[in-house]
């Protein structure tokens, strides 16, 4: 569907920032999605197991394991390069595996590209390049719902209500607002499409204490309403503050699997890893 059935002119295409095609790990979009597969029933409601994987021939990821239960607020943490954008990607289908496998709501998706994927329950709100900007609040919400055939007024509403500084410029260019509400925008659109499992790569990156507090309550919010997140994020301490479930990573291994509360009293992470 082109920009123009949307109403929208040629500005998405020129948005093209968005899609970042020459990026490491981003969407191929002529993959096709394999078959899926039963999943086991026992397992968490997003079980990522044995992650291998990588860009080109090197692997940064090494056997990591990432669970989530329906509802819960999982965080990944760890120094930088530790693997923790690339297990999200990972995760999304945005590159290939060599070993491992990802199961949602007890289907093995492992084979779904990332189109799929969201077409499954997964959504996807990346670190940067993740609004429209030309495009108006209102149209970025919109393209959100691409995949509804529905009547997706309500679950705008629900994002305005959610979101009431976005709310009042609904009609302005993405472009134009904050870094804290374009971010509230891109977790708007990701939350258009009804997910059941939203996933967040550093969603307060740039942005003032006081937005972060702000985004980190939403994020509370989103989890209470059902929805599983899981999120990256650079700001590990107040991160584990809402976590039910921590995963620390040093070079795409599990370091550290507990409670938020558990890893914040670790002295060992919390020398290592928080700054003491």
């Amino acid at each position: 569907m082109s920009d123009t059935d949307h109403g929208f002119g040629n500005r998405g295409n020129r948005d093209a920032s968005v899609v970042n095609p020459k990026g490491r790990g981003t969407v191929d979009g002529t993959r096709r999605s394999g078959a899926v597969q039963p999943g086991s029933g026992a397992a968490p409601f997003l079980a990522a197991t044995a992650l291998r994987g990588g860009y080109g021939k090197a692997d940064i990821l090494h056997g990591c394991t990432i669970t989530v239960d329906r509802g819960q607020i999982a965080v990944i943490v760890g120094p930088n390069g530790a693997g923790k954008s690339t297990a999200m990607k990972a995760i999304f289908g945005m590159l290939d595996l060599r070993e491992g496998a990802v199961q949602l709501d007890g289907n093995d998706i492992s084979a779904l590209n990332p189109q799929d994927r969201v077409r499954a329950g997964m959504g996807f709100v990346p670190q940067v390049a993740n609004v429209f900007p030309s495009m108006t609040v209102e149209e970025n919400l919109q393209m959100g719902a691409y995949i509804r055939e529905d009547d997706f007024r309500q679950t705008m509403d629900q994002v305005y209500t959610l979101f009431p500084a976005v709310a009042q410029k609904r009609k302005q260019a993405a472009g134009e607002l904050s870094g804290g509400q374009r971010q509230q925008v891109a977790v708007g659109r990701a939350l258009m499409t009804q997910p059941k499992l939203l996933m967040l790569d550093e969603p307060t990156a740039g942005v003032s204490p006081i937005v972060m507090d702000e985004l980190f309550d939403r994020i509370i919010e989103i989890a209470r309403s059902g929805i599983s997140i899981l999120m990256v994020e650079q700001n590990a301490r107040q991160a584990l503050e809402i976590a039910d479930i921590g995963y620390v990573l040093v070079q795409g291994t599990n370091r550290y699997t507990d409670t938020g509360a558990a890893l914040l009293a670790n002295p060992e992470v919390r020398r290592t890893f928080l700054g003491g």
